[in-house]
């Protein structure tokens, strides 16, 4: 099987040395296996990417040495096929609306500050679940969609799945249960209502749909896997292995935010620095 990484950045501001790792790391697993390594602008939040920030993402990943194929994907082209996703999951019962904000799931949990945190933070308490389902014959306009994860576990008729970590520090086969994603992931938001998908949704689509063998990404995101791979289960899509790296933290030990310019890779590269220095500066060999 010929390996296929990708790196998918959004285009909402400019690349720290955090993406440069993740960038390096997929491109150089893709090379070293003589694979594909592809890039992927994930550009669904059209209120906060920009134009600029693309063209940016392109000069600071050609200037570090990285190439793909072309042309590059963008979610905002595939809107349709996600809304096609949501519609017939609806159909299967297995999404209902929800109108709940942050602040309603919060005073709806008891003690929210010793409630369990899921992929999205709060586990949602299931307040909007049996009103809404089954209710109308198409999604609601004007709600959130949130996935009914005992529903998921129904249709899909076993307790576990599993997938293969390839990642340094959490090697191995792992293995997710129903109980442990009823309680720990509870019924994720599978569409938001201000852009209509959602991450979750729309990185599990466009995986399968680029052939990528090997999803490489952060450590924050080792936690969302569990429901990536029930979704990959629910629509009949095929499973990749993940490799989830350490992530570059400041002097602090505070992962970098795309607001922390100082950080930014133009920055290094205006200082003067080549790309070797910055694969050094991130703990990965020269090239």
């Amino acid at each position: 099987m010929t390996l296929v990484t990708r790196f998918a950045p959004s285009p909402t501001g400019p690349l720290h040395l955090g993406h440069a790792f993740s960038a390096l790391t997929a491109h150089d697993l893709a090379r070293d296996a003589g694979g594909t390594f592809l890039l992927r602008i994930e550009d669904i939040d059209r209120a906060r990417s920009k134009p600029e920030w693309e063209t940016a993402i392109h000069e600071d990943l050609r200037w570090l040495g990285l190439r793909w194929p072309e042309p590059v994907k963008r979610q905002s082209d595939r809107l349709d096929l996600y809304r096609q996703t949501l519609d017939q999951m609806w159909q299967k019962g297995l999404l209902f609306a929800c109108s709940c904000t942050r602040r309603d799931i919060r005073e709806a949990l008891s003690a929210p500050q010793e409630s369990a945190m899921g992929p999205d933070g709060l586990i949602y308490p299931g307040t909007c679940r049996a009103e809404t389902v089954h209710r109308h014959p198409v999604p609601p306009e004007g709600t959130a969609l949130r996935l009914d994860m005992g529903r998921a576990w129904d249709r899909l008729g076993t307790d576990t799945l599993t997938y293969d970590e390839t990642g340094p520090e959490r090697r191995g086969r792992h293995t997710i249960s129903r109980d442990a994603a009823v309680m720990g992931i509870g019924d994720p938001v599978l569409a938001r209502k201000d852009i209509g998908t959602s991450y979750h949704l729309s990185v599990v689509l466009d995986d399968a749909a680029q052939g990528i063998t090997e999803v490489v990404r952060g450590l924050d995101l080792f936690d969302a896997t569990g429901l990536h791979v029930i979704l990959q289960a629910l629509l009949d899509l095929p499973r990749p292995r993940y490799h989830h790296h350490r992530l570059i933290r400041d002097d602090a030990g505070k992962r970098l935010a795309k607001r922390d310019d100082a950080r930014a890779i133009a920055a290094y590269r205006h200082d003067g620095l080549n790309p070797d220095d910055l694969r050094r500066l991130v703990g990965l060999p020269a090239r």
